[in-house]
């Protein structure tokens, strides 16, 4: 990508901008670091890393802390004969505390399927010697400890008695000599590794010893009083030996880094990976972005998409719908000055650009590119005085010589293509660049002024007319898109908004209408038409959104009191079996409480008031056939019928009970397949039911399997199929995750071969 394109569509401040949410150095630099990918495999691996590890985060409340920049050195284990310093290793201690901590947290989610989150965090060894010695060794606050070694620990004892029979020492020399006037401060010190005495100069003459230093306001002099020298030439020698222990604990712990480099090494990159990841996952949250569907095929439909760069800093930024049809190469867009034209390239142009690059970007679900691995641009006043190149001139330059990389992957970007010249030729010239990027399958997105180019995006094959809407009363922009036509440039109401002079602008309209090309009245028209359109399309958006939210409530409160229903009819049944169990009532007692119980379950299973008699008349129940009861979802067959009571009973597996005729009715045949849409139960459980997800996302396809296992249960499934299709296998790696926790799977199991091997996956019900 060159550097051209990512400086003119201000890719480097959202990366800047992006370093400012990572939480360490080396995260920080990471993430300014980061680029575009040329393959939509990796692409899509880098989104399905940042997908991972968002709701990771949400479920095991994964956080990181700052830690050190450890790179540095690194650099020092190739030096046979160097040793880490103790600065070194306590930012190594804490660098694996926190790697293995992400490894706890995710170990319980391994199960999941998050293939590439496993094998950032957990995929390289872990360094378990050396993580084991920097505990063992280092203190909270990065010291040695005395446990590091036993020579260590012996030499530090003896250093602690020396200082305890100094103090003793000192403490009767003072109350000996009645000398506690003499000192500075009630307490000995030390200086150049010697204990002695903050003596008041005045009297530093009164006793034998020697004098190490002088404080800095020169009243007082470190004394070293005779009787402490050679308890303090015994220190030197201790602490010689000290720094000879802690020397060979360094050595050692340096020594298992080198040989666990690997391990070291790959838990401090997959931390700054972490970083980084959790930088985007904040930068999602800030400018309410996602990650966005990007594939060969994939069409280009940007909804309701935002400037990222003001989507961070102003989250009312209007969103804008940029998209092309099916077929549609070229989107050519046209309307007033300062209405939005530019910011609609720059926004297809730094979306694409974050999204290459694996961050989530600000676009409402439903939103797709395509790959492209080369994106060019003509942006702005392109002129340079320096060079004596005009903005035209520039602008043929720059095509000219990036045209031979130009393919059916690049993306072309074009403001004001072809200004600077002759109008006419200017049009003819844009027209004829956007048919040779037609003809290479370029994509391309184009702003204009020339009538020319916007009659030719109306009438054009492949290219699609848009324009940028303005409010009829006021001229103010509206900064939103009405698609399959072409806008007014407004050139004079701009002009008179920004205080030209009434003269000049008077002049203007009498040269414009000499000119007899003056179509503002028509233009205006349909703007007005396609804000009135846009308005009508918000409202009813708005109505359909409030109609789903009212729907859902009424909905989840249905299924609330079902379940409720369901629950005390359940125990009601369960209480009049355990009756019958126990022989405080008889068979026809229990049965005729079981009826009474059913009874109960009509509201909650009735799918709706319409009778089944239609279907099923009186006459054709005969004892031996066969009837569905609709509010168990289960077939049996037919006993007895009462004529007085409009009952039949039916026998369910074994089970006989009275059952009203209006919930019976007739049996499909086994054979039948009733098939549903996904999440749909089949009515009639003669047969296993069976739900088909191929094709489904992988959150569509589990939503809608829960859905179908809930109704399933209730209806008295033993067992249900699950139709994924082979394909890569990801989506029956999801739905076996799923359901070795789903609470009402009892087991499941690849179907045979001749029924759809691992296209189909069979589930016993609890």
């Amino acid at each position: 990508m060159e550097p051209r394109t990512l400086h003119l569509l201000e890719f480097p401040k959202v990366l800047k901008e992006l370093s400012g949410f990572a939480v360490s150095e080396p995260g920080a630099l990471a993430c300014l670091g980061l680029h575009p990918m040329s393959t939509v495999q990796a692409v899509r691996s880098e989104l399905a890393l940042l997908d991972q590890a968002l709701r990771w985060v949400r479920e095991s409340g994964f956080r990181l802390t700052p830690f050190p920049n450890f790179a540095p050195f690194f650099p020092e284990l190739d030096v046979s004969h160097r040793v880490l310093d103790l600065d070194a290793l306590f930012a190594l201690a804490l660098t694996l505390d926190q790697a293995r901590n992400a490894r706890d947290l995710l170990s319980p989610f391994a199960e999941r399927g998050w293939d590439e989150l496993v094998e950032l965090v957990s995929g390289a060894p872990w360094p378990a010697a050396t993580s084991s010695a920097l505990k063992r060794c280092l203190d909270q606050d990065g010291r040695l400890k005395d446990e590091s070694s036993p020579g260590l620990f012996s030499v530090r004892q003896e250093i602690r008695g020396i200082h305890q029979r100094c103090s003793k020492r000192v403490k009767d020399f003072v109350l000996a000599e009645n000398i506690s006037q003499y000192l500075q401060d009630d307490y000995i010190t030390i200086s150049s590794d010697r204990y002695v005495l903050p003596l008041k100069v005045n009297f530093k003459n009164r006793f034998p010893g020697i004098i190490h230093d002088y404080s800095q306001t020169g009243e007082t002099c470190y004394f070293e009083p005779m009787f402490l020298v050679e308890v303090n030439n015994t220190l030197q020698e201790l602490k010689q030996e000290e720094r000879a222990e802690e020397r060979k604990v360094l050595e050692y712990v340096t020594g298992l880094v080198r040989q666990e480099r690997p391990g070291v090494v790959a838990s401090y990159d997959s931390l700054v990976r972490l970083d980084v990841l959790m930088a985007k996952a904040r930068l999602a949250e800030a400018t309410n972005a996602r990650a966005l569907d990007i594939g060969d095929d994939c069409p280009a439909r940007l909804l309701n998409a935002r400037h990222p760069l003001l989507a961070l800093h102003n989250p009312d930024t209007q969103p804008l719908d940029i998209k092309l049809r099916e077929g549609q190469l070229a989107l050519v867009v046209s309307g007033g000055n300062a209405g939005g034209k530019t910011v609609c390239l720059k926004t297809v142009g730094l979306i694409a650009l974050m999204a290459f690059s694996g961050l989530p970007v600000p676009v409402a679900e439903g939103s797709s590119l395509r790959l492209w691995t080369s994106v060019f641009v003509v942006l702005g006043d392109e002129q340079s005085l320096e060079e004596h190149v005009s903005t035209f001139t520039a602008q043929i330059q720059y095509i000219s010589r990036v045209w031979d990389r130009v393919d059916d992957r690049t993306l072309f970007l074009l403001d004001e293509f072809g200004a600077g010249t002759d109008p006419t030729q200017g049009a003819a010239l844009a027209q004829a660049v956007i048919d040779a990027l037609l003809d290479r399958g370029v994509t391309s997105f184009a702003a204009t002024h020339f009538p020319a180019l916007k009659a030719y995006a109306l009438a054009t094959e492949r290219v699609r007319a848009a324009s940028v809407l303005f409010d009829p009363a006021t001229k103010r922009p509206l900064f939103r898109l009405a698609y399959d036509q072409v806008g007014a440039s407004i050139a004079l109401d701009v002009a008179r908004e920004h205080g030209l002079p009434r003269t000049i602008l008077s002049r203007a309209e009498q040269y414009l209408l000499l000119d007899g090309s003056d179509t503002s009245a028509v233009l205006d028209r349909l703007n007005a038409l396609a804000v009135k359109r846009e308005r009508e399309n918000e409202a009813l958006e708005q109505e359909r959104a409030a109609f789903k939210k009212k729907r859902e409530g009424l909905e989840a409160r249905f299924e609330r009191e079902r379940a409720k229903l369901l629950t005390e009819v359940r125990a009601m049944a369960q209480g009049v079996l355990r009756e019958w169990k126990s022989e405080r009532i008889g068979r026809k007692q229990a049965l005729k409480k079981l009826a009474d119980v059913r009874e109960r379950l009509e509201p909650a299973a009735r799918d709706d008031e319409t009778s089944p008699s239609s279907s099923l008349q009186w006459e054709d129940i005969v004892p031996g056939g066969r009837v569905s009861y609709k509010a168990w979802s289960k077939s049996g067959a037919v006993v007895e019928k009462d004529e007085r009571k409009r009952q039949v009973k039916v026998d369910f597996s074994g089970v006989a009970m009275w059952v009203a005729f209006s919930e019976l009715s007739l049996d499909a045949q086994p054979s039948q397949q009733v098939r549903k849409p996904a999440g749909g139960v089949a009515a009639d459980l003669g047969f296993t039911p069976r739900i088909d997800l191929r094709g489904q996302r992988a959150d569509e396809a589990l939503a809608a399997l829960a859905q179908f296992l809930d109704a399933s249960l209730l209806r008295g499934a033993r067992g249900v199929e699950i139709v994924h299709g082979r394909g890569t296998g990801a989506l029956r790696k999801e739905i076996h995750a799923y359901l070795r926790t789903a609470p009402g799977v009892a087991s499941y199991t690849l179907a045979n071969e001749d029924r759809g091997g691992d296209g189909m996956t069979e589930v016993a019900l609890k």
